[in-house]
């Protein structure tokens, strides 16, 4: 499967402990359903990483486009919580939502773990990074434990439009970034091993990205649009 589409939409945050399962139970009976069935949605990846005090939660999302993350069925859908949103949004912490054009993959398959890098970049140049985004993912490929790799561009300007559902939220006030890196690999043990290494990759590849704020997540549930049209 990897990430089809041509583009993705990365979240990070924590929720408050006495809502967790909670959220767990909505995620995945309500939410990814939802967003699934919205034209141009393609697959919903939930990511958690059981340990962590800070980003214990992420997702991600691949469209047809990038404009899908900001278009009217989408806003629609933000514009009009469920009762159940209404209840689990509010106990969201520590959120982070960009929307990114994909600009090159490698590999195939579904891994069993993901890791995030967020990445800055010289003058927030993108040319760079679109000329040299596929031999940075063949190059992330070839380390052990990598399955499948991906680079996008952040588009912060399609994902920051104000919402009912982000006034539901605490403000987004956590630090952005200009790239993004998903690595699916075997396991999360396996990635976490690797780390040094694809930070080699990603500092010598030449295309001036830096300050690599990596998470390495578990996949903790996977939904796509072919699973809900089957459904019914």
């Amino acid at each position: 499967m990897t990430l089809p589409g041509k583009a993705f939409l990365a979240l990070w945050h924590d929720i408050e402990p006495a809502s967790q399962t909670e959220y767990m139970e909505w995620h995945t009976r309500e939410h990814m359903p939802e967003r699934l069935s919205i034209p141009g949605f393609l697959v919903g990846k939930r990511l958690i990483g059981h340990e962590r005090e800070r980003y214990r939660y992420g997702t991600v999302y691949t469209g047809e486009n990038v404009d899908v993350f900001r278009s009217p069925a989408y806003l629609e859908r933000l514009n009009n919580p469920t009762e159940w949103s209404g209840r689990v949004q509010p106990t969201f912490r520590n959120f982070l939502r960009v929307a990114c054009n994909r600009l090159a993959s490698a590999g195939t398959g579904d891994g069993g773990a993901m890791a995030t890098i967020r990445l800055t970049m010289a003058e927030g140049d993108h040319s760079a990074l679109e000329a040299g985004a596929q031999g940075l993912c063949d190059a992330l490929l070839k380390v052990t434990g990598a399955a499948c790799t991906h680079v996008g561009a952040a588009r912060s300007e399609v994902s920051d439009i104000r919402t009912r559902e982000t006034d539901m939220r605490p403000g987004m006030t956590e630090k952005g970034f200009d790239a993004l890196v998903l690595i699916e690999g075997s396991g999360k043990p396996e990635l976490e091993a690797s780390l040094p290494e694809f930070h080699d990759v990603i500092a010598h590849c030449g295309l001036g990205l830096s300050d690599p704020q990596t998470i390495v997540y578990n996949l903790a549930y996977t939904l796509t649009a072919a699973d809900m049209a089957a459904a019914g």
